[in-house]
């Protein structure tokens, strides 16, 4: 049975985005009163927007890094919005940022309980069940780490591409069910 993309929900999209200039961040806390700016406790500074619903961690070295997004379409949308919104204000912010995703982070299921002990012991996970309830599974292709839980549900962590996530929980279910330790639920 194939992993279906509603199965697997992304929760945050990280981006970065570098301007190759720097930011005075002064000027942005006078021009946006509403920012977070606490220069003895962080360097950066922390820009919300509503829609989409992010946050973005602007640092006086040009550089940004964005997170809450469900996509990677509205990470790159959202810090567009931050660079329009300081430009109206007048912060200098020449041409379009590089903008890199870093991380996606998903959640989802396999669609059944998994038998953790066999898996670990067939596959050579990391497992330690008296420190953490889930198993450790670094996969090599695509490049992502999942946690996977004896109820079937897994987080994946790491991909860089939104099909990387679906990709790679398909690669998981296949290989779960070969070992047989997937048990499918009944309707």
């Amino acid at each position: 049975m194939k992993v279906e993309k509603r199965e697997i929900r992304i929760q945050n999209v990280v981006a970065s985005a570098a301007f190759n200039h720097p930011i005075d961040l002064d000027a942005v806390v006078k021009a946006f009163p509403h920012v977070e700016y606490r220069p003895k406790v962080f360097p950066g500074l922390a820009f919300r927007l509503k829609k989409p619903k992010t946050c973005a961690l602007i640092f006086d070295t040009g550089r940004m890094v964005c997170t809450g997004a469900k996509s990677e379409r509205e990470a790159r949308r959202a810090i567009l919005k931050v660079a329009r919104e300081l430009r109206a204000a007048g912060i200098i912010i020449p041409g379009k940022p590089e903008i890199k995703i870093t991380n996606i982070v998903a959640s989802g299921s396999l669609g059944g309980p998994i038998d953790l002990e066999a898996l670990c012991e067939r596959a050579r996970l990391m497992y330690e069940p008296e420190q953490f309830p889930g198993a450790i599974y670094r996969m090599e292709s695509p490049r992502v780490v999942f946690l996977i839980f004896s109820n079937g549900k897994i987080v994946c962590v790491g991909a860089k591409k939104e099909e990387d996530i679906y990709e790679a929980a398909e690669n998981l279910r296949r290989r779960v069910e070969e070992m047989g330790v997937l048990y499918e639920e009944m309707p």
